[in-house]
């Protein structure tokens, strides 16, 4: 491992939440540590950036040597403002983002802001882990995640990374003793059913709120979504390139 290895750490939760606090729990003995996150939530932005008002970032608090930003900006402008404006001309070993409020496993993991972050990072090739902990309430219990976290953290910084992926991590709802161990899966093959609910707002006009819940088409036992609901933390290994590679040949007519 690199002698103190820099370490970015965003999130899609903003910068009161509870898993940006277990997230810099866990990195922090590994390296030193910066911390640019959102000025508030933005969950389900997926990959979006901000390109028609002023991006700004601010200082706002330094702990333990460790810097804080926030940014009116998403997930992923906050590893753009990292590479390109805070930690400028300097190598950042490892982006970290997370640790999530709520799973990442199987289709969610395309409108996550947090894996966005994460795979922003590997657009540079620079090694990235989104982690989730498949539990919503803000006040849950990130201990098991912090020591899941440390794990997978040395085991990146000791250890030769892929080019251009990164790793999506989500860690089950359980004590850490009844957490069975880590397996490296595949992105479990389901949907979302979703509904928009119609609702009246105080002034009596029609809104619409949407509510769904994961359908799992998928019951292999080496899908993210069978790990977890096994007690298992699934690592996925995530890549950019979206090409449907079998389905190049056999829409060759197209061209005809």
């Amino acid at each position: 491992m690199k002698k103190n290895p820099l370490i970015l750490i965003v999130n899609d939760d903003g910068y009161e939440a509870k898993g940006l606090a277990a997230m810099v729990k866990a990195a922090k003995e590994f390296g030193e540590v910066v911390v640019i996150t959102p000025d508030g939530p933005r969950s389900g932005m997926g990959h979006a950036i901000t390109m028609n008002v002023p991006l700004r970032i601010k200082l706002y608090h330094t702990e333990e040597s460790i810097p804080y930003y926030r940014t009116n900006g998403t997930p992923v402008d906050c590893v753009k403002l990292g590479q390109r404006v805070i930690l400028k001309d300097r190598k950042i070993d490892l982006v970290l983002s997370g640790i999530n409020h709520g799973s990442n496993s199987s289709v969610s993991l395309i409108y996550s802001g947090t894996m966005a972050a994460a795979i922003e990072a590997s657009f540079e090739n620079i090694p990235a882990i989104g982690i989730s902990l498949v539990d919503y309430s803000p006040d849950a219990d990130f201990s098991a995640s912090i020591e899941v976290s440390k794990k997978i953290i040395y085991k990146v910084l000791n250890n030769p990374f892929p080019n251009h992926i990164c790793l999506n991590v989500n860690i089950p709802q359980c004590k850490l003793e009844d957490i069975k161990g880590i397996k490296i899966a595949r992105q479990t093959n389901g949907y979302w059913h979703e509904d928009l609910e119609e609702r009246i707002d105080s002034f009596g006009r029609k809104y619409y709120w949407l509510t769904g819940h994961l359908v799992d088409q998928d019951l292999k036992e080496d899908s993210c979504q069978w790990a977890l609901t096994n007690n298992y933390v699934s690592v996925q290994p995530v890549q950019f390139d979206m090409t449907a590679y079998q389905h190049i040949q056999s829409l060759k007519y197209i061209e005809e």
